[in-house]
């Protein structure tokens, strides 16, 4: 019998790993067909679509479409531009917004159910709604910088990551996460005589792991594709982000095998990152727990 238990465990285990490896070969195969296509010409491009020809470095390889796009478009500095965009607004938004999520939720004061359903509800605002009154806001806003007040954020960076830096979502996963935290840990800091900046520091984001890499993820990507507020907002090269220069490549014929090397280039930072807040992720699960 327990032999018998044993071979249904291991048949158990082995169909676990090989519905994850399908899994996961699904989500590798279009960066597989990205990266082969970004080293063919266009022609060989276009006619290995329909094998598994697509998915080999066979034919004509060559970084020649990685040389002309780099020739066609500024890539280094949209990349540059999209990592500074992406990375400021991942790191205020987690700040502004867990810190907004532990007054909801340990804090006492009146308004507080109000405040945090209206922040709830703005989820079913689209942003398409806001676009243009947020930009006759901005292109009005003063700014004390180096040079004196600026009137007006078009061009900038700042307009690019202020208007992002708070948004419900990420307050609503601090305050769902927050809540199910044990209350005593909270009533013996404060019995302890810490205050609330030492508990939140030292007590609640210790054991928030999760729900930072989880937050950090959604605004991720969610700042890092973002195409209409940049499209929007900024006219110069110097300050576009990366999906504003994907329309570098479809103007008049479109070089297929040089979209494919930009896509290529702008998916690094993202494969970068993910791996980063993983290893990171793991930690925080190994390294944190709650003892009853």
């Amino acid at each position: 019998m327990a032999q018998i238990s044993a071979d249904n465990h291991g048949l158990r285990l082995a169909v676990r790993y090989l519905v994850l490896i399908l899994i996961a070969l699904i989500f590798v195969f279009p960066l597989v067909f990205m990266m082969m296509s970004s080293l063919k010409p266009d022609q060989q491009l276009l006619a290995d679509t329909s094998s598994l020809r697509a998915f080999l470095p066979v034919g004509d390889i060559s970084l020649d479409n990685y040389r002309d796009a780099f020739a066609r478009a500024p890539v280094a500095i949209f990349v540059m531009n999209s990592v500074i965009v992406t990375g400021t607004t991942v790191l205020l938004s987690l700040f502004i917004c867990s810190l907004a999520a532990f007054s909801f939720v340990f804090l006492r004061w009146r308004g507080r159910a109000l405040l945090l359903g209206i922040i709830v509800a703005t989820f079913i605002i689209p942003f398409e709604t806001i676009a243009i009154p947020l930009l006759l806001m901005v292109s009005q806003l003063p700014w004390i910088g180096l040079d004196g007040i600026e009137i007006g954020w078009l061009n900038t960076y700042r307009v690019q990551i202020i208007p992002w830096i708070a948004d419900g979502l990420t307050v609503f996963l601090f305050v769902q996460f927050f809540k199910d935290l044990p209350g005593e840990l909270i009533e013996a800091s404060r019995v302890e005589g810490a205050s609330w900046w030492q508990i939140y520091l030292k007590v609640v984001m210790p054991l928030s792991g999760p729900v930072l890499a989880t937050a950090a993820i959604l605004k991720f990507l969610i700042m890092y594709n973002q195409y209409l507020w940049p499209l929007i907002v900024v006219q110069q090269e110097s300050v576009r982000p990366v999906m504003v220069g994907l329309g570098y490549f479809f103007q008049l014929n479109t070089a297929w095998g040089e979209v494919m090397a930009y896509l290529t280039v702008i998916t690094l930072p993202v494969l970068a990152f993910y791996l980063v807040l993983q290893r990171a992720f793991i930690a925080s699960i190994a390294s944190t727990g709650v003892k009853g």
